[in-house]
């Protein structure tokens, strides 16, 4: 979190009396100054920087001020800064990003946060669901960067709450996804959906077959309205945001084709059997809400990885404290803390033995294939096991600075991380959707006014609308890097972003530094060949170890 000592580089600073046509000021933290010279070559960097005027800096604050219309040049600056040798320091914010569906969200989200003052750099990645935003220090709260993304048109947590109020599933445990995210809705629209399908395939086997119209409009309907609600819910939120995304062109789409199927109701005669596109819209609802809970799936399956990473921390630790031990929550053991752990425990936190010997198992981290001895004065790690001795250790780090913590965050990191080529994607998807809108609206204006057909132009624009939605294009990227770096860490390979991931096949030689490295951890006998086979009594001794 930002130092709460540190100037707020999005706050204009007050002024006594400024005149009425003057530029705001705006402070930006500097490091690395020494003399009255680095106070030159700073202030001459910045006043290089396009609408910065009015440049000071003070040795003493490790700060500078400038005048400029907005805060929006505070990024531009702060590179100026770097660019002549010092440091602007930055923090990074991680957020959870909720009702994301398609490309043109991460890039609406990625607009907004870059928005927000003092942001130095936004990155939203679909498959995680997560947002890495990197602003000056001191810059800008959680809570603007929150309030940026609801403006646009979703929610926000940033991920130490969602971490301290249990929004996360527990380390080992699987995520148990709303009903909402699970497989019943789509069953049940399947359900639903069939009878409307089934003249359709009927009809390859010569049975002429229809459901009456206003059956098929009591089926269709609450597919529509109640499991299609949610392509509603995200398109109006895109509309109010300036923008299109994927559930806008599948609400437009399947819209249009039900309201057809009404109008063509209303103005057939009721002893006539009008040609309905119920179907259509029921089974498009059906086939995306498919794919949405295919992908839910995918994303807590490549997450398992990560969890089962973070089951190796045991819950609680023992603690010695006044020559008495206590049970306590993890979170409760400080640095300093004597920690008791017994044979067969796993060790809560990474520590420095004080007493008794054993040997710890620490393969799940060095892939040392043998258990390796501690004694007074070796460190130990969180989530090794301890085998055969009582030990007394006093901790040496806790929470987010131990050994295993920081493994699992170079796994989400990796898991989040954007390869080169999804950037290109984002750039792509950002002007797809209201491009296919365009096309949607070409394709029913010409059929209609040059066909003088309107019922087929509706259905060519539906059919545009339907089957132009970016789902591939935002989703194949990311979730094929969540599943590789998954896979990877189940194997015991930490990959440490997605460039190093898309790269990697240009690999042909990999070198490994000990042959412990490519074992699993559990040494086996798997092979035994004797010097002199007629030796009895050595197989017999054998035999009985």
């Amino acid at each position: 979190m930002p130092d709460s000592s540190a100037v707020l580089a999005s706050q204009p600073v007050r002024t006594d009396h400024p005149p009425a046509d003057a530029m705001p000021e705006w402070r930006l933290p500097v490091e690395g100054m020494t003399c009255a010279s680095c106070v030159g070559r700073v202030e001459k960097a910045l006043a290089k920087v396009p609408g910065v005027r009015d440049v000071a800096v003070n040795l003493a604050t490790e700060a500078a001020t400038l005048r400029a219309a907005s805060a929006a040049v505070l990024p531009a600056a702060a590179r100026a800064v770097a660019d002549a040798g010092y440091a602007v320091p930055q923090d990074t914010i991680e957020l959870n990003i909720a009702d994301m569906t398609c490309a043109s969200c991460v890039a609406r989200v990625e607009k907004a946060l870059r928005a927000v003052p003092g942001v130095v750099e936004a990155t939203v990645n679909l498959a995680t669901e997560r947002a890495s935003v990197t602003l000056l220090r001191g810059a800008a709260e959680p809570a603007a960067l929150v309030g940026a993304v609801a403006r646009a048109g979703y929610g926000a947590t940033p991920v130490a709450q969602a971490m301290e109020a249990g929004g996360l599933a527990q380390p080992g445990q699987p995520a148990r996804p709303a009903f909402w995210d699970g497989p019943w809705p789509v069953a049940i629209s399947a359900a639903l959906s069939l009878p409307l399908v089934a003249p359709m395939v009927l009809e390859w086997f010569g049975v002429h077959w229809m459901l009456p119209a206003w059956v098929q409009w009591l089926l269709a309907t609450p597919v529509q309205f109640v499991f299609g609600w949610r392509f509603y819910k995200a398109g109006w939120k895109a509309v109010r945001a300036g923008a299109g995304n994927m559930d806008l062109l599948v609400a437009l789409g399947t819209t249009a084709a039900y309201g057809l199927s009404l109008w063509l109701m209303w103005r057939t005669p009721a002893d006539a059997m009008p040609h309905l596109y119920f179907e259509s819209a029921a089974v498009v609802i059906t086939l995306v809400r498919l794919g949405k809970w295919l992908e839910t799936r995918a994303k807590r399956q490549t997450a398992d990885a990560i969890r089962a990473l973070a089951a190796l921390r045991p819950d609680t630790a023992r603690v010695r404290r006044g020559g008495v031990e206590h049970s306590v929550p993890l979170a409760a053991v400080g640095v300093g803390d004597e920690i008791v752990v017994r044979p067969g425990e796993r060790i809560p936190v990474d520590a420095e033995v004080v007493e008794g010997t054993s040997h710890a198992d620490e393969s799940m981290l060095t892939g040392e294939s043998l258990p390796v001895p501690k004694q007074p004065g070796d460190r130990i790690t969180g989530g090794a096991i301890n085998f055969e001795g009582l030990l007394v250790a006093r901790t040496v780090a806790v929470g987010a600075e131990t050994v295993l913590a920081r493994i699992i965050r170079m796994v989400e990191h990796a898991q989040a991380a954007k390869a080169p080529i999804q950037r290109l994607v984002d750039r792509v998807s950002a002007v797809f959707v209201p491009v296919v809108l365009g096309i949607a609206l070409v394709t029913v204006l010409g059929w209609g006014l040059i066909a003088g057909d309107w019922e087929a132009a509706l259905l060519n624009a539906v059919a545009v609308l339907v089957i132009a939605c970016p789902c591939a294009l935002g989703l194949a990227t990311p979730t094929a890097i969540m599943a590789g770096t998954g896979a990877g860490a189940r194997a015991g390979i930490l990959i440490k972003d997605a460039e190093a991931l898309e790269v990697a096949h240009r690999v042909s030689v990999v070198a490994f530094d000990k042959t412990g490295t490519l074992t699993v951890g559990k040494p086996e006998v798997v092979a035994l060949h004797a010097a002199d086979p007629a030796d009895a009594d050595g197989r017999a001794l054998l035999a009985r170890l």
